[in-house]
């Protein structure tokens, strides 16, 4: 292996690390919302299994011993800052949440503006795309269920007059 490979694995690695600690991250936030709004329960539970999902994928990616080339090029978001300020964020709103819960339209809202943030509205992008490997192709099928996080939460919102 050259240091080229190295740094490109290094970098994917790091990527991927990223990437399965925001799901993880959203899958907590979610869960606690769950545990604040009971009229909300069940909407929050599905979205915090969906992101346990996403998560469970790419620690499922990660375990590959494949080549670079194998996998999604476009999975991944390109930008691995905003991924980590993304994930820094949630933390932050977590820690506050926890001991200060949100009003329920701030929750609504809050979780709209989170799936619209580099990581995963990237992640919705790499689902609408045109399929390029094995790999994209079973990501793809395993969500087909779950798409658009951030439209499903404006539909909810709308249906149930939060503003």
């Amino acid at each position: 292996m050259n240091s080229t490979f190295l740094t490109m694995h290094d970098k994917l690695q790091k990527h991927l690390d990223e990437s399965i600690q925001l799901e993880l991250n959203l899958a907590k936030l979610y869960t606690l919302f769950n545990d604040y709004f009971a009229e909300d329960e069940e909407f929050w539970w599905d979205l915090a299994m969906e992101e346990q999902g996403h998560a469970s994928l790419f620690q499922q990616e990660k375990k590959q011993p494949q080549q670079k080339e194998f996998f999604p090029d476009n999975l991944l978001a390109k930008d691995l800052q905003s991924l980590i300020d993304t994930n820094a964020k949630i933390t932050s709103l977590i820690a506050t949440y926890t001991t200060t819960p949100p009003s329920r339209a701030e929750a609504f809202r809050i979780a709209h503006t989170l799936e619209m943030a580099a990581g995963e509205s990237h992640f919705q992008q790499f689902l609408d795309s045109p399929t390029n490997s094995y790999s994209a192709n079973i990501f793809k099928q395993l969500n087909q269920e779950d798409r658009d996080h951030a439209t499903r939460i404006l539909e909810y919102m709308r249906n149930n007059n939060i503003e």
